[in-house]
């Protein structure tokens, strides 16, 4: 059979795509062409203003040339090299830039391509180092409900998304999960929801009490948790699990996917809470999404914990054939560049503000039970329409046709726009989602 034909543009069918109704898709499809800025185009010509900075990953706006450039001169000088013993000085050079950039002592970076991997990764070097430091049947971790920690079998062991997990048998033993913290008395909350931190955190004393504290690896949460449709915690919540996990040995895994990069209006979530995490996973805004790549940070005494073995023996047995990618890596050193010449993430927090008074102007609208925001992201909860997420995919695909990207999670829509973008555009955004909302009503 020869292979040199080219398909016809118009045959979708070969591709079985994510995350998505596929018959449904391919009836109707939604296409994007070309990007730049804070904008899609469809291949009709038709502008999209990006609500969702592509998948939560394009931090600093679409085409940047600066990035390409970077892209551009690492392939000229050198396409791979392998990190499995050897290594190449950009990723070394990234890293430390890394280290700098992050809080306390998380001063150290193992590097590989996904949000996924970065989570899967995370679980195993806290396995590794309990191991490593004589605590060898702490094997257990604790998620939390409504958490997404990617697709990996371990990130959706420890996840919370119920379609995430049915499909898929037994996934890894050992894991008990938090509750959420989506508590109706905090409906409408301006940034930190008020109620019920500490009792919610409070709940791993009691999964503590039901395995013991030797038994336990890690808790994983998102500080904010975003596939769900972004539930920014209560306050007080977070430092209550530092000091849970401190007080019983218990590593702490912040999952910065999400709030990463400047999101929240600081360089990561740590910062804006004032919590260290023991390791923390990145991915997304890490390379502004132009070339895949995630990563795990992780602090001094998981590292130094490590390096107990002989010295020619191997620290970690784990790794990826594209871990510290020099394209990745070269991409994400110029994203570094754009978030300290532009200053994003200062101007994430300068704009938050509008932003806030922009989404909680939605209040009031039909069928609107709830919003929820801090930094630039916000969740829009619609009530139901017949069955569980009927409304939400109404309002995903008019708010499409109306000229607005914005993310579906059951019946509720989640935004979070480039750190770019400008004032009258938040504007722009804002108003179509408004019509949108009316339309689905």
């Amino acid at each position: 059979m020869s292979t040199s034909a080219a398909p016809s543009a118009n045959n979708l069918d070969a591709f079985l795509m994510p995350f998505t109704a596929n018959r449904q898709f391919k009836k109707k499809p939604r296409l994007l062409a070309k990007a730049k800025g804070v904008h899609y185009w469809t291949p009709e010509g038709r502008r999209i203003i990006d609500g969702t900075a592509g998948l939560w990953c394009v931090n600093a706006g679409h085409g940047r040339e600066e990035i390409k450039a970077a892209i551009a001169a690492q392939l000229e000088e050198m396409d791979y090299a392998p990190s499995f013993q050897m290594g190449h000085p950009k990723a070394f050079e990234l890293a430390a830039r890394h280290a700098a950039l992050l809080p306390g002592d998380l001063n150290h970076a193992f590097y590989c391509n996904s949000g996924s991997e970065a989570v899967d990764s995370a679980l195993k070097i806290a396995l590794a180092y309990q191991r490593a430091r004589g605590q060898g049947t702490r094997t257990r971790f604790v998620g939390r409900e409504r958490g997404y920690h990617g697709v990996g079998f371990g990130g959706i062991s420890v996840g919370g998304m119920v379609n995430n997990r049915k499909w898929f048998g037994a996934m890894l033993p050992g894991v008990d999960h938090l509750p959420h913290t989506h508590l109706p008395e905090n409906a409408f909350s301006k940034g930190e929801p008020e109620h019920g931190g500490i009792a919610l955190a409070d709940e791993l004393e009691r999964i503590v009490g039901l395995h013991d504290a030797s038994n336990i690896a890690a808790v994983i949460v998102e500080p904010c948790a975003g596939s769900t449709g972004y539930l920014p915690p209560p306050k007080g919540y977070l430092k209550r699990l530092r000091e849970i996990c401190d007080k019983h040995g218990i590593l702490l895994i912040f999952d910065e996917v999400i709030t990463g990069f400047g999101r929240l209006g600081t360089g990561f979530a740590a910062e804006k809470f004032g919590v260290l995490p023991d390791l923390m996973t990145v991915a997304k805004g890490i390379s502004n999404a132009t070339v895949p790549m995630g990563g795990v940070f992780v602090r001094k005494h998981v590292f130094d914990g490590l390096m107990t073995g002989p010295e020619n023996a191997i620290d970690l047995f784990h790794g990826y054939t594209y871990s510290a990618h020099p394209l990745a890596c070269a991409a994400a050193s110029a994203v570094l560049d754009i978030y300290r010449d532009e200053a994003l993430f200062e101007r994430s927090a300068e704009l938050s503000p509008y932003w806030e008074d922009g989404v909680h102007s939605l209040k009031g609208l039909p069928n609107v039970v709830d919003i929820r925001n801090l930094g630039l992201a916000a969740g829009i909860d619609l009530a139901p329409k017949g069955a569980v997420g009927t409304r939400g995919y109404e309002a995903f695909v008019k708010a499409f046709e109306l000229g607005l990207m914005v993310r579906q999670a059951g019946d509720a829509i989640a935004m979070s726009p480039p750190l770019v973008i400008e004032k009258a555009q938040i504007d722009e955004i804002i108003d179509i989602a408004a019509k949108t909302i009316k339309a689905v009503a």
